[in-house]
């Protein structure tokens, strides 16, 4: 029998490639569906960045399960991050038309939680079309595997919301002294409020901006309905 030629080989071994890539990222999503996500690449360089800079490398991190987090806060970042959460598909197809239209290069700003969540936990740091492309797939397999309130539980536990502090609770317990479960709305909405830039803005030391951020937020979650919009996710 003759040997196929190299090429059509190693289009066969792509191909197997891709698909247990695949299958792999597929199975991977259905077990974060039940797992607490422990870690993420961005926990594990900002651990690495500290060791490095000889700095206090103590990750400050507590999973919480949704029912054991305020409400408040989490209709804070809704609020603050993705007023369309509730009924988006994990794209809201509005707000990255509008980054567009204003600058085709800020596409921070219409970034939806899903979108956040994705990137956070399934990928590295840095922008390129290809990140940005399985930041996409991983987006739509979470919206379709885990549901608006799973995805609101992890992006609660996993967003980074001040040095070397990852989600609400260890946020909560860091600098207001006190469980997630019984965060205020003001105190919500200051958490909420820092999230474009943990490490920049403080929550124990609110400057100026975070102040004024922290009551127009507060205002959104007024102006939403207050907890009854997040409560059928």
């Amino acid at each position: 029998m003759r040997e196929r030629p190299l090429l059509q080989r190693l289009y066969g071994y792509f191909l197997k490639l891709l698909l247990f890539a695949f299958l792999f990222s597929i199975l991977w999503v259905v077990v974060l569906k039940f797992v607490p996500v422990w870690f993420t690449p961005l926990v594990i360089a900002r651990k690495v960045e500290a060791i490095g800079a000889g700095e206090d490398s103590k990750i400050h991190k507590t999973w919480r399960s949704y029912d054991k987090i305020s409400k408040e806060v989490a209709l804070a970042v809704v609020a603050s991050e993705d007023q369309n959460f509730p009924t988006h598909w994990g794209f809201d197809l509005d707000e990255i038309r509008d980054a567009l239209s204003e600058n085709r290069k800020r596409l921070r700003g219409a970034s939806t939680i899903s979108q956040q969540v994705a990137k956070n936990v399934f990928l590295w740091n840095g922008r390129s079309y290809i990140r940005k492309a399985l930041e996409a797939y991983f987006t739509v397999l979470i919206e379709l595997i885990w549901g608006k309130e799973r995805i609101l539980e992890v992006y609660l536990n996993v967003a980074e919301m001040g040095p070397m502090t990852f989600g609400v609770e260890a946020a909560s317990q860091r600098y207001y002294g006190h469980a997630a479960s019984t965060l205020s709305r003001s105190e919500a909405a200051r958490i909420a409020a820092v999230l474009p830039s943990p490490r920049r803005f403080s929550i124990r030391n609110p400057s100026g901006y975070v102040q004024r951020r922290t009551s127009q937020i507060t205002r959104q979650m007024r102006a939403l309905g207050g907890k009854a919009y997040i409560r059928n996710l």
